[in-house]
């Protein structure tokens, strides 16, 4: 009986990773659209959503890692959830500042993923397991770090409390477009690293075991 337990427990724990992954997705939708709205209590509460969502980024790496869950699917599911929330929460910011963060900025990260995403799909398919670079997570953790500082600005900024003047002040002075320029950068040069890296896997003398 208490084997049975241990098992049971144990096949759970190991889905853990996925299941939050599939939180992570579930919750950018949402977030989105609690963010757009005008009322700043639905932006307010969106942040805290965008907070819960980047938390289940760091439990299922660390789960998969601890409990050595780590399956071909979380790989592939784990990058995607990613590139959901941080697409919602790009998608946010021209409502924030659309001179500081143009539209065709936001483009360019958007295509950069569904490019490396379409990349991995036909990798899978192929039974080839894309090789992670280190600039990746560095571009993945800045894009958040980022992303949660312009959307905090954004609440104070259409709320009317004591640090609503500092965070008008600090859109008003072009550091956050500089910064996010530094971002679209950054994410470019994740991509065409990955591209690089990985652009023999489509090739018919590729070997899968390299």
């Amino acid at each position: 009986m208490g084997m049975a337990t241990d098992d049971c427990i144990c096949k759970y724990v190991h889905l853990l990773p996925n299941i939050l992954s599939t939180i992570r997705i579930i919750l950018a939708p949402i977030f989105l659209i609690l963010y757009v709205q005008d009322e700043v209590v639905w932006r307010a509460l969106s942040v805290g959503i965008f907070a819960v969502a980047v938390v289940t980024d760091f439990f299922d790496g660390y789960l998969a890692r601890l409990y050595e869950a780590q399956t071909p699917y979380g790989v592939f599911l784990d990058p995607l959830a990613d590139k959901f929330l941080t697409f919602a929460g790009f998608i946010c910011l021209p409502f924030i500042d659309a001179t500081q963060f143009p539209w065709w900025a936001i483009g360019v990260i958007v295509l950069r993923d569904v490019t490396i995403t379409s990349m991995r799909i036909a990798a899978d398919w192929r039974n080839i397991t894309m090789k992670t670079r280190w600039t990746a997570k560095i571009k993945t953790m800045s894009q958040m770090i980022f992303l949660y500082l312009v959307l905090l600005v954004g609440v104070f900024v259409s709320a009317d409390v004591w640090l609503s003047r500092y965070c008008l002040q600090l859109l008003q002075s072009g550091i956050l477009g500089w910064l996010m320029m530094l971002i679209v950068a950054l994410t470019l040069y994740s991509g065409i690293e990955y591209i690089y890296v990985n652009k023999n896997i489509f090739t018919t003398q590729y070997d899968a075991k390299n």
